[in-house]
């Protein structure tokens, strides 16, 4: 064999190995840095590993993964939805505010949720048919609807000590606590639409060329307005979790800064900010990675004011490898 064809050889092979490194690299995603992550807090405390606290930290994510299941539908579209956290206040403050009017103690979880769609379908009409920037109109509606949910009760926090769906956040099915279930729920529902259904499809193509959809035949501006309604409806459940879980209500401390966990769960489990690439499960990674990172520093003693440190670099740096995948993805 000359040694020109050895050359050939030797690239081509050289080049089916690159190929499936990233195709591995995007079958994967962040799962290897979750367990990276996972291991090394195992070996730094022998705490980390126990049932106890793997309980915890699954209830940790919890609320985070079903705001994040949310925005990810918003994100695969080219969007963002900066409102969440507020939109959780205002849907968490009216869910206990109507437990306590007598009479209309059992009608907390549709008030809040009817509050979050709302909020929600407002996105979504100002982004979808008044077409402003998703920007600009949720970082309004973040300052907006937190200011509705202090109101709703008068800057105070309310509180039920009998909470009638208390039983949301405090109770377990074969040793699963119930928000773990609830938020797997809500991540079966979220992967079905997107995996099982053409408006997943849908919101696929509007996230990859809005354009080239519109003239496939795409009512883009619906897909728009269900992804801001569906994700303000995941606010709603999330505030309804932590309601349940504190069993009490405030509108000025409840959900500040929660929107930045959902995007950095989004982003860390493989969604592109330019639409049309991602995937529910690679969130839930995301949102896991999160929780662990928060988790883990703790029990090692991290002091809170290097914890924001290491946590940002942390997720910077798992981005920059997870970049890895779009050559990939953009090939596909």
């Amino acid at each position: 064999m000359s040694d020109r064809a050895i050359s050939s050889r030797r690239a081509a092979n050289g080049n089916v190995a690159g190929v499936r490194l990233t195709t591995a690299l995007r079958t994967l995603g962040m799962l290897p840095v979750l367990l990276l992550l996972s291991f090394g807090f195992f070996m730094a405390s022998d705490r980390f590993l126990t049932a106890q606290n793997i309980s915890i930290v699954l209830q940790q994510a919890a609320i985070n993964t079903v705001l994040a299941s949310g925005m990810t539908f918003v994100i695969l579209t080219a969007g963002i939805d900066l409102s969440v956290g507020s939109i959780l206040a205002a849907a968490a403050m009216t869910s206990v505010w109507i437990t306590l009017v007598p009479g209309f103690e059992h009608f907390g979880i549709a008030a809040g949720l009817l509050t979050s769609l709302v909020f929600g379908l407002v996105n979504g009409v100002m982004v979808a048919v008044a077409r402003l920037p998703p920007f600009i109109v949720t970082l309004g509606m973040l300052t907006a609807v937190r200011g509705i949910a202090r109101l709703i009760g008068h800057d105070k926090t309310l509180i039920n000590t009998e909470l009638p769906f208390a039983y949301v956040a405090n109770t377990a099915l074969f040793g699963v606590h119930s928000l773990v279930l609830l938020a797997l729920v809500f991540v079966l529902i979220s992967w079905w639409i997107l995996r099982f259904t053409v408006l997943g499809i849908r919101i696929y193509a509007v996230g990859g060329n809005a354009s080239a959809a519109r003239l496939a035949g795409i009512r883009v501006w619906l897909v728009l307005l269900f992804v801001y309604a569906y994700s303000g409806l995941m606010s709603g459940v999330g505030g309804l979790m932590s309601a349940a879980k504190l069993y009490s209500a405030n509108g000025l401390q409840l959900g500040q800064a929660y929107e930045l966990d959902a995007i950095a769960a989004v982003i860390l489990g493989g969604t592109s900010f330019v639409g049309g690439i991602g995937s529910i499960w690679g969130t839930v990674v995301g949102a896991m990675i999160i929780a662990v990172l928060t988790n883990g520093l703790i029990l090692t003693g991290v002091p809170d004011i290097y914890q924001y440190i290491i946590k940002g670099v942390v997720i910077v740096a798992a981005v920059a490898i997870d970049r890895l995948r779009l050559p990939a993805a953009s090939g596909s």
